[in-house]
């Protein structure tokens, strides 16, 4: 990728209404991140759009890939051939990430090791050993610098290789207590951050970091959760992802343990020992990072073919045919009677206009206010 469309990528995963799905979708639509920010405007206007959409301005980007360079850190756009196979193979893949580091570890398979930022003294020694063996065993352990599990996954596993996917952007140091560890994952291990410079995360960034975590890892393995734990939320995705569950059982007695428990009652893969996890994903490294295609986004990209004419009737249709309960493409294209090229560019213009939202799965329904 040359340093204009990157740039162009940039700008585009910055711009008004354009988040991980829409960005996949307009280059597929488009061909390109150029083309896609030309389009944009019109794009933008036939799906209702009452203003004209922000776009990033180049100035504005080329100002972040600078202070990117001065820190130290890479910039990363899928569909870049270093950019990460397991990442970029999900179905909404980070448009842009950063990265600070030995980014050779992003190649490799990983392991993530998540749990409680309120752990035990045995979930911390267990989080080390898992972390330790695993790591000696061939594998990047892969987690999210939290207190706790996390720390002690990263702590564990510096000599083997660890990657840290930080919630906010990647010079905030978070939480404040681990700027010596964070310094030392940065320069031995490799620091991954979605978001941009200057970011401090919120509670809503964690979900989006947890994503990562689980889409850079064969496996995740939960050491120690609550009930309510964020380390489910890791879980969840990472099965909806097709990656493998493991868990670590805990006393019925000890909240720390209900989270890890009910992963194990729900099919999660209790392991008790490091080798229990190694011989799971033994099958799974003979392939070659689960039989990724060199470019899973389609580096050399070229725009798909043109929908049949459009009308606003049939933009009219598919807005008809939407609520508030998420449906797929496929019930819109059977409701609508209109062919799926048609449906797709109609999705891909009201998102940009801010009137759906987007849910798991490739579901959507009717953004809040336009019903």
């Amino acid at each position: 990728m040359d340093s204009s469309e990157r740039i162009a990528a940039l700008r585009l995963a910055r711009s008004e209404n354009v988040g991980p799905v829409t960005f996949r979708e307009l280059l597929r639509h488009c061909g390109s991140a150029e083309a896609a920010l030309e389009q944009l405007p019109e794009l933008s206007r036939r799906g209702g759009c009452r203003a004209n959409v922000r776009i990033c301005p180049r100035a504005e980007a080329e100002a972040e890939l600078r202070r990117a360079q001065d820190f130290g850190a890479r910039v990363l756009v899928v569909g870049e051939r270093d950019y990460p196979m397991t990442l970029a193979a999900l179905e909404a893949p980070p448009p842009v990430i950063y990265v600070k580091g030995d980014t050779a570890l992003l190649q490799r398979q990983g392991v993530a090791i998540v749990g409680a930022r309120a752990c035990s003294a045995a979930g911390i020694k267990l989080g080390k050993h898992f972390a330790a063996a695993i790591g000696r065993g061939g594998f990047v352990i892969v987690s999210g610098l939290a207190r706790g599990i996390d720390a002690a996954a990263h702590a564990a596993a510096i000599e083997t290789g660890t990657v840290a996917v930080l919630g906010g952007g990647i010079d905030i140091v978070y939480p404040p207590e681990h700027e010596q560890l964070q310094r030392t994952i940065g320069e031995r291990g490799c620091l991954v951050a979605e978001m941009a410079f200057g970011f401090t995360p919120r509670a809503q960034s964690f979900p989006r970091r947890n994503r990562i975590i689980s889409g850079l890892s064969l496996g995740v393995l939960v050491v120690e959760a609550a009930r309510r734990s964020g380390s489910l939320v890791t879980a969840r995705l990472a099965a909806e992802q097709g990656r493998e569950v493991f868990a670590v059982p805990g006393h019925p007695l000890d909240p720390r343990a209900e989270g890890t428990n009910r992963l194990l009652k729900s099919g999660a893969t209790l392991v008790t020992e490091p080798d229990d996890v190694l011989s799971a994903l033994a099958p799974l490294t003979r392939t070659s990072l689960l039989g990724l295609r060199e470019d899973p986004e389609g580096e050399n990209r070229a725009p798909l073919s043109a929908p049949p004419t459009l009308t606003d009737d049939g933009r009219g249709r598919v807005l008809a045919a939407l609520g508030p309960a998420p449906i797929d493409i496929d019930t819109l294209v059977r409701s609508t009677g209109l062919s799926t090229r048609c449906v797709q560019v109609v999705v891909l213009e009201l998102a940009l206009a801010g009137r759906i939202e987007r849910h798991g799965g490739g579901l959507i329904s009717l953004g809040v206010g336009n019903a």
